[in-house]
C-alpha cells in the first residue's frame, strides 16, 4: 500500500511539473528606477491607491507627495465607467447590463523615457438588474465595480512586468 501512495505522489509531482504551472514571481522593475509616484486624474482615485500598493509591493519606493525632484511616474490619464443595458424585457425595460471599465495609462521614467507607452486598458463584467425587484442592484454594481477596479489594478501591474522582462523601454522627444 505504501509503494502505490509513493507511486501515485510521484505521478502526481510528474503530472503537474509538465502542465506549465508555476507561481507567479515578483513584477519585474528595473534597478535604477528610483522613487516611483503614482498620478491619478481624480484625487481620490482607488485605482492609484492599489497601483501605489502593488508597486511597493513589487519592491518600489514611494516618491513623497511634496518632492519636487523629477520621479518616475505611473500617470493614470484617464478612468472611464459605463453602464450599457444588454437585454430588455417584453414592456422594453433593461434587465441585464454590462458594466465597462476603461482605463489609459503610461509609465515614465524620471528622464522621461517611458518604461510603459500610453495604453488603454477595457474590462467588462455583467449583471442582471430586474426593473420588478431593484433591491441590492446598487450593491452588486458596487461590489463589481470594486472587483473590477482591483483586477484593473492586477492587469495594468501585470503590464509593467510583461515589458520590463521584455526589455522594451522606449525613448520619448
Amino acid at each position: 500500500m505504501t509503494r502505490f501512495r509513493l507511486i501515485a505522489v510521484a505521478a502526481l509531482a510528474l503530472i503537474l511539473s509538465g502542465c506549465g504551472f508555476h507561481l507567479r514571481n515578483k513584477i519585474a522593475l528595473p534597478a535604477d528606477l528610483g522613487p516611483v509616484r503614482v498620478v491619478s486624474s481624480g484625487p481620490y482615485s482607488k485605482l492609484a491607491t492599489s497601483l501605489s500598493r502593488g508597486l511597493q509591493a513589487a519592491g518600489a519606493t514611494p516618491a513623497p507627495e511634496d518632492s519636487k525632484e523629477d520621479v518616475a511616474t505611473l500617470q493614470v490619464l484617464s478612468e472611464r465607467w459605463g453602464d450599457l443595458p444588454i437585454s430588455i424585457d417584453s414592456h422594453g425595460r433593461s434587465q441585464e447590463y454590462s458594466l465597462r471599465y476603461a482605463v489609459v495609462f503610461v509609465f515614465r521614467k524620471a528622464d522621461g523615457t517611458d518604461l510603459v507607452p500610453q495604453q488603454v486598458v477595457e474590462m467588462s463584467r455583467d449583471y442582471v438588474s430586474p426593473p420588478e425587484n431593484a433591491t441590492g442592484t446598487s450593491t452588486e454594481r458596487e461590489v463589481l465595480a470594486n472587483e473590477l477596479r482591483q483586477e484593473m489594478a492586477s492587469s495594468i501591474l501585470r503590464r509593467i512586468d510583461g515589458v520590463m522582462r521584455a526589455g522594451q523601454v522606449v525613448k520619448t522627444e
